[in-house]
């Protein structure tokens, strides 16, 4: 078990997994360990979706912004191992500096509330209570309110302190301040707990581990293979086409975006005309542009933040974090330590959030012009923290989200799948055809390392008792 061929596939399995990001994988475990026959296919050469990495002279580059709450530790150790979830470790610090306030936090509740009563002039009571509204929140209850109106409730005209409580969740999942509260809610109330954390070993350590727990748990690994088409007969899965070959399946666990599932992977004629008149207004989420700097041999970094939120904009705006005429960046800055088993190197990712038709419209010259004023204008702002950094930099490559659309095939390149209306749709595709099951980033609320990983853990737990029902 482990990779294999396409002409090594088993002629039957009793779930095919198509997509490798974080719920994807999660799920294709489960599965395998709770005894089913598990075929995972990815498209890549490589493991995780989004969460991923890549090798460039002697630099290893992660693509997905390095954080995540503490639940990863948890989520790791319950559904995958234990020496997966020891790795997870807290990054010492997260600084902003933007022209409304400037300051390193450690990411924790405590220190957010002393900052926002002894810098922010906010009264304790206000802060606990906005703390608990959000604590309180959850899916299934029916509210209207939005990320705007929730901020407006609790710190009326304090853009500064929409900026520092919106800004980190904003890279981390492209959600606005005109989503549902809800979307902003849950992800905030588990980022915000007990710091901030990552790791250790990398991407490249953590999907080397996944990798080798799928194959000790019998799961069949294809890449290099697409996943063409579900094969449907009477309303219920009966196989798949991936890479040109027919292979019979009980189910299919979508890991790919869900329009694409919908329209592509299976064909809106195995749907109802009421599921698609729900399926028809939900929005494609916004994709990413990201700038990977290499560091010479022997060159060094003084400590600036292990995540460092810069913006020269005056004040917070959704629209301006997704402009191409780029005022923020997030600045994710990989020191040593991060890969303590490897030659020493310091790499570091700057992070913004884009339009996917500010740069699909480009003439092929204009994209080239576009893409290396990105670069160069992110190196110059970078030499604010890490001076004369343009000398200190062998490497250097940009991601668009065009960069994005070729390696993941999501449409418009998106880096955090779909709005929140996607998630009712995802959640409820088996309900149209029997054995089809989606886990990925959607509904916002999913996106993020431990939403798509413990997505995956629910959506596998469905595809089993779908199966243990077809096996009665």
């Amino acid at each position: 078990m482990g990779r294999i061929k396409i002409d090594e596939v088993s002629d039957k399995y009793d779930v095919i997994v198509a997509g490798s990001g974080l719920a994807g994988l999660t799920s294709a475990n489960i599965l395998a360990k709770n005894g089913n026959k598990v075929l995972l296919v990815e498209q890549h050469f490589l493991l995780g979706g989004l969460a991923t990495y890549f090798k460039r002279k002697n630099h290893i580059f992660d693509v997905s912004l390095h954080g995540f709450p503490i639940g990863m530790k948890k989520t790791l150790r319950r559904y995958w191992s234990q020496d997966m979830a020891d790795r997870i470790v807290q990054v010492k610090g997260v600084r902003f500096d933007n022209p409304q306030f400037s300051f390193e936090t450690d990411f924790t509740k405590e220190d957010f509330t002393k900052k926002l009563v002894a810098q922010f002039d906010l009264e304790q009571e206000v802060v606990d209570a906005f703390y608990k509204e959000l604590a309180d929140m959850n899916y299934y209850d029916q509210n209207d309110m939005k990320t705007k109106d929730l901020f407006e409730k609790f710190f009326p005209g304090r853009n500064d302190v929409m900026r520092l409580l919106m800004e980190p969740i904003t890279y981390a999942n492209g959600s606005t301040v005109n989503e549902p509260a809800i979307t902003y809610g849950i992800v905030f109330s588990n980022f915000m707990s007990k710091g901030c954390y990552t790791f250790e070993g990398g991407t490249d350590k953590m999907l080397e581990m996944m990798e080798a727990e799928l194959t000790k748990n019998g799961v069949d690994i294809l890449l290099r293979s697409r996943f063409e088409k579900a094969k449907i007969e009477d309303g219920k899965i009966v196989g798949a086409i991936v890479a040109g070959k027919d292979i019979a399946c009980d189910s299919v666990m979508s890991n790919g975006n869900i329009i694409s599932t919908i329209k592509e992977w299976v064909g809106e004629e195995h749907f109802s005309e009421e599921f698609l008149a729900k399926v028809k207004p939900v929005r494609i989420n916004n994709s990413s542009c990201q700038v990977y700097m290499g560091f010479k041999p022997g060159e060094k970094i003084d400590y600036i933040g292990d995540l460092l939120f810069t913006s020269n904009c005056p004040e917070y705006s959704s629209d301006k974090l997704l402009s191409k005429d780029i005022t923020s960046r997030t600045y994710s800055v990989y020191y040593p330590e991060l890969r303590p088993d490897a030659e020493p190197d310091y790499t570091v990712v700057a992070s913004t959030n884009a339009n996917y038709d500010d740069w699909a419209c480009l003439s092929e010259e204009d994209y080239k012009r576009d893409k290396q004023k990105m670069i160069d204008d992110t190196i110059a702002a970078l030499d604010k923290y890490i001076p004369g950094v343009a000398d200190k930099i062998d490497y250097v490559e940009a991601a668009t989200p065009k960069t994005f659309e070729h390696y993941t095939l999501a449409p418009g390149g998106t880096s955090f799948g779909t709005k929140f209306e996607g998630l009712d749709i995802s959640m409820n595709l088996h309900k149209q055809v029997g054995g089809l099951f989606h886990a990925g980033s959607v509904g916002i609320i999913m996106s993020g390392w431990l939403g798509a990983a413990n997505y995956g853990v629910i959506t596998a737990n469905n595809v089993d008792r779908y199966l243990f029902g077809l096996n009665k």
